[in-house]
């Protein structure tokens, strides 16, 4: 590929990227297509043939007959961790349920007891790891939840450390307030109260979280305690999801739309009526499809999902109990093998659909004022990294118009 010798004289970075066999924005497919790209911004997208005349003159980046996608978008993973949680994969696998291993204090509870151990610079190196591997396989942008500290203090470490992320970049990261369950070293009425009046208001105040979550389920909270975790983070100004009918069907996913969230997860339960009354809510469907097979659960269909008109996502989940997957690619190739997504859907599942769940509609686009956020693809054809199981074919990743990773050869 020949590379733009450097910014302008006026020190803004410009750039026409040239020699694009395909590119999907994603929901349009241009061939032979060119990209301008200024300082961290798309400024025009089009076939080569039409490249504007202000355009033209722009340091060239050729990228000699390769195609390109956005940027991918994870938008819910636990990326901040301490511990492992093997045995009790070993046991799921001999059929231990994951509702079984919560009730005898297992699951959630083990990856809390090593996260609160955990120093914070050791629970940042861990973290930092782990958003390298998504990196490699293509996730320019991320949600990153609390959820393994339970007590204030605790959540707010793993908050920064998922500040200190994005801030280091190169990836994007959103935070998220995760009320996961409650603190089994205190009254239950009592931890309620202290999320409530306490761990949600420091979050907002300190601007260490952009949304609240509530696990709403069996072993977790219930209906009525999510009602008021999300109610409380609305009224501190954060946007509200929920881990909704995942175990057990609860009403969370309508509660969430009742109260205009961004997304409802999981969704293994959900009813028709649920979707429907979530797409009339303008809330996203984010299925975990590794999660939903690791825990034996079926995975929302395709034509579930369409039928109801429901805007869907889909996102890794990554966590170290139900979800041990490093990347997001592995999730789309299973929603179009479990879920039955065409394949251009989980493309727009895993970008645009994606940052519609963060409440960031630009990203996982490309179009004139988004994020110039781009995947080159190491094939003439687009959608060839959801093809090759395994192996991203990723040539070189772009955030910002910057390239921030690069295959070698």
């Amino acid at each position: 590929m020949r590379r733009p010798a450097g910014p302008d004289a006026d020190g803004v970075g410009r750039a026409l990227v040239k020699g694009i066999s395909e590119l999907l924005t994603p929901h349009t497919a241009i061939i032979d297509a060119a990209m301008a790209t200024e300082g961290e911004r798309v400024a025009w997208v089009g076939p080569e043939s039409e490249v504007p005349a202000e355009y033209s003159r722009w340091p060239t980046l050729d990228l000699g007959g390769r195609a390109v996608i956005p940027g991918l978008v994870d938008s819910h993973t636990h990326l901040v961790w301490a511990g492992d949680r093997l045995d009790e994969y070993v046991l799921r696998s001999e059929g231990v349920s994951y509702a079984e291993l919560l009730a005898a204090g297992g699951g959630i509870q083990k990856s809390v007891a090593s996260t609160r151990a955990a120093t914070e610079n050791g629970l940042l190196m861990l973290a930092r790891r782990r958003a390298g591997s998504f990196l490699r396989g293509g996730v320019t942008a991320l949600e990153i939840k609390s959820g393994y500290g339970l007590d204030t203090e605790s959540e707010l470490r793993m908050l920064r450390v998922a500040r200190q992320l994005g801030e280091d970049g190169p990836q994007r990261v959103t935070t998220t307030l995760l009320a996961h369950v409650p603190d089994p070293d205190v009254d239950r009425h009592v931890a309620v109260d202290r999320f409530v009046a306490e761990t949600i208001p420091e979050a907002a105040r300190t601007g260490l979280a952009d949304a609240v979550d509530v696990f709403c389920d069996e072993g977790a909270f219930t209906l009525a305690e999510a009602e008021r975790i999300l109610e409380a983070g609305l009224r501190y100004g954060l946007k509200v999801k929920a881990h909704a009918e995942q175990l057990t069907h609860t009403g969370a996913a309508r509660l969430v739309a009742a109260l205009g969230g961004v997304s409802a997860d999981h969704l293994e339960c959900a009813t028709s009526d649920d979707l429907t009354a979530m797409a009339e809510a303008g809330t996203v469907a984010t299925i975990l499809p590794v999660a939903a097979m690791l825990l034996r659960k079926p995975v929302p269909s395709a034509s579930v999902l369409r039928s109801s008109g429901v805007t869907y996502a889909v996102a890794s989940d990554h966590n170290p109990g139900s979800s041990p997957v490093f990347g997001l690619l592995p999730a789309l190739q299973l929603a179009i093998a479990t879920a039955g997504l065409t394949v251009r859907e989980a493309l727009i599942a895993g970008t645009a659909n994606a940052g519609k769940a963060l409440g960031e509609p630009s990203w996982g686009t490309l179009h004139a004022g988004s994020n110039a956020d781009y995947l080159v693809v190491d094939s003439p054809r687009a959608l060839m990294p959801l093809y090759t199981w395994g192996s991203p074919s990723i040539k070189e990743m772009m955030i910002g118009g910057r390239s921030v990773w690069r295959k070698d050869g």
